[in-house]
């Protein structure tokens, strides 16, 4: 989907709201926010290799998340201390592997975080290294203060490769030997201690075919990542991590926010003028979560699932204009019954994707998903608005 139509979107609901009053401008700005950071400032995560520098960038590319690394433009990739961008297959990461790194090559990284601070530090040792080199911990620390000054401050996973079974534990808690080591490390820089996230251990010896899922705790570690980790970079995270419950959090992010903004649009007194901007949100939010969920961004394809739910944009409007003409003995409340109807269905559209998309339910199940949650949606608006209209009325 081209992001240009998106930020034309967001312009207009930018002036839109400009134009609402004061009491709801705050609101709907807010609910704007995550979806800008999403759609619109939505990228690669960027990953820092530190530590030992015994196992290659493609075997650590596999272990992590079941694919064979390749740079965008299919060359081999190469340790040079500057980024590159990887596609998986299924999701693209932002790589610069800093191990090995003498005094001009960190100064050289640091230039290149300097220019994209970091998401993640993979601080790498091995499960039968003895002691965790003070060098390697010193890079670690002064490139996380660089990244720190570049705006964004990092976590810090610590990466611990066995050729045994994998297992994860925070923070090395508990854990003997290698955990604690290099939780210790960690620990003995004050400015490290608050981004170590988690200590994780993988498999070396696993061997599997290209493009088969991660091994279990380094997908665990990626959906933990994606619920860390700010709004630009969790949809990619998502995709990677290929992780249910992830791409559910987000997916509901989408629908919350949108379902926000349309009811705040559709409560307007401007008949028509709001549908094409109704309409587009709601394609955008379909269209978000079939990215989430691994397909590819359309608004065609999200247009056509719409329509096979049985929702007639048309008849929409007529349901919402009749709505606004039927209201209007009403003041005030007229506008605010329209928004509800806006928002509820752009609420059962949201679930009935999520279920689809995200959850594998059939398109049947979909159809049910959108009809229970457009009725109980607005029925429980049309509870509240009748609760507030009888306290205004009690109080006069």
């Amino acid at each position: 989907m081209n992001q240009q139509l998106f930020l034309h979107i967001v312009e207009r609901l930018e002036r839109f709201a400009g134009k609402l009053p004061a009491s709801i401008q705050q609101p709907v700005l807010h609910e704007l926010t995550p979806l800008k950071q999403l759609f619109l400032e939505q990228r690669a995560p960027r990953f820092v290799l530190t530590g030992s520098p015994k196992l290659p960038v493609r075997e650590l590319v596999h272990l992590l998340f079941g694919a064979t690394a390749a740079t965008t433009d299919g060359d081999p990739l190469v340790e040079l201390f500057r980024w590159q961008t990887i596609d998986l297959g299924h999701g693209k990461i932002e790589l610069l592997d800093a191990r090995g790194a003498d005094d001009n090559a960190v100064a050289q990284v640091e230039d290149e975080i300097s220019g994209k601070p970091a998401d993640v530090f993979l601080h790498l040792t091995g499960a039968i290294d003895k002691t965790i080199p003070a060098r390697q911990v010193e890079t670690l620390s002064v490139l996380c203060k660089r990244n720190q000054t570049s705006g964004r401050t990092g976590k810090i996973v610590g990466l611990i490769i066995d050729g045994r079974r994998p297992h994860s534990f925070a923070n090395g808690d508990g854990e003997p030997g290698a955990g604690v080591r290099l939780r210790d490390a960690i620990h003995r820089e004050p400015e490290l201690r608050a981004q170590l996230l988690t200590i994780v251990q993988l498999d070396a010896s696993a061997v599997s075919e290209n493009g088969a899922r991660p091994q279990r705790v380094a997908q665990d570690l990626a959906a933990l990542l994606a619920r860390e980790l700010p709004n630009d970079v969790r949809i990619e995270l998502a995709r990677i991590s290929r992780d249910p419950n992830s791409q559910t959090e987000i997916a509901r992010l989408l629908v919350k926010s949108t379902a926000a903004l349309c009811t705040a649009i559709g409560a307007q007194p401007i008949p028509l003028a709001d549908l094409p901007i109704l309409t587009t949100l709601q394609l955008m939010m379909v269209s978000g979560i079939m990215y989430v969920s691994g397909r590819e961004r359309s608004l065609r394809a999200a247009t056509e699932f719409v329509a096979a739910l049985g929702v007639n944009v048309g008849a929409g409007m007529v349901l919402r204009e009749g709505a606004r003409a039927a209201l209007k003995f009403f003041p005030g409340w007229g506008n605010v019954v329209c928004g509800m109807v806006a928002g509820a269905g752009t609420y059962a559209i949201g679930r009935a994707a999520t279920v689809y998309f995200v959850e594998g339910l059939s398109l049947k199940d979909a159809r049910r998903t959108y009809l229970a949650s457009r009725k109980e949606r607005s029925q429980r608006r049309l509870l509240r608005a009748k609760s507030a209209q009888t306290s205004v009325e009690s109080a006069r």
